[in-house]
């Protein structure tokens, strides 16, 4: 189903699988930093870092070490792996060709609404992702992780002034419904069909 998101002066969006479809490149991220460790200990962070799309490189590096691997795991050696998964991010995610022309149309044609990008991805990464991409035009401000997603939401609502019932988040995972929730803002589900049972969904931008 559609709905109307015309009541809204204030959108925050997520990015990856909503702007920008870059799920797998993520998924090859994680499959080379972490290529020397045994099969299944991998498999098992992939199930998670799939359930949890909307959660930080930094939440998913430590759930490996410490719940998985059961090793040592301090902020240096999060961040070592997590500065490897950048690299890597910035030379594949760069490209036109990942992007969602279904929402970034609706971006680009209603620019009278305050757009801000709220993702789990690195907020640094990110902004230069969308800089290079010329996206960054489209967006009051562009924001990511080490800080989590509830927090960026409440962040840009306080400082902006928001009226929440004039706000709204749309995602693709469940973090994304509860970064919202946990704000009292709207949520819309998008580009996720395990969202469709319990979640207004947004089946396509284009009415």
């Amino acid at each position: 189903m559609n709905y109307d998101l015309r009541k809204y002066k204030n959108i925050l969006w997520d990015f990856d699988g909503v702007i920008m479809d870059s799920m797998e490149i993520r998924d090859s991220g994680f499959l080379e930093i972490f290529k020397d460790f045994p099969n299944e200990q991998v498999e098992e962070l992939m199930n998670f870092h799939r359930t949890n799309g909307g959660w930080s490189r930094y939440v998913k590096i430590e759930h490996f070490l410490k719940n998985i691997v059961k090793t040592e795991c301090s902020k240096e050696i999060i961040a070592d792996y997590a500065a490897q998964f950048s690299s890597i991010m910035l030379k594949l995610l760069v490209n036109p060709d990942f992007l969602i022309a279904d929402s970034l149309n609706y971006i680009k044609s209603n620019q009278h609404i305050n757009y801000h990008i709220v993702s789990g991805s690195d907020g640094t990464e990110l902004n230069h992702i969308c800089k290079e991409l010329g996206l960054n035009t489209y967006f009051l401000t562009i924001n990511g992780s080490p800080t989590a997603k509830i927090e960026l939401v409440s962040r840009i609502i306080k400082k902006y002034n928001y009226n929440i019932a004039d706000t709204c988040l749309i995602g693709d995972s469940i973090n994304d419904f509860e970064a919202a929730n946990e704000n009292n803002i709207d949520f819309y589900g998008y580009n996720n069909p395990d969202l469709l049972e319990n979640h207004k969904v947004i089946d396509s931008f284009q009415n």
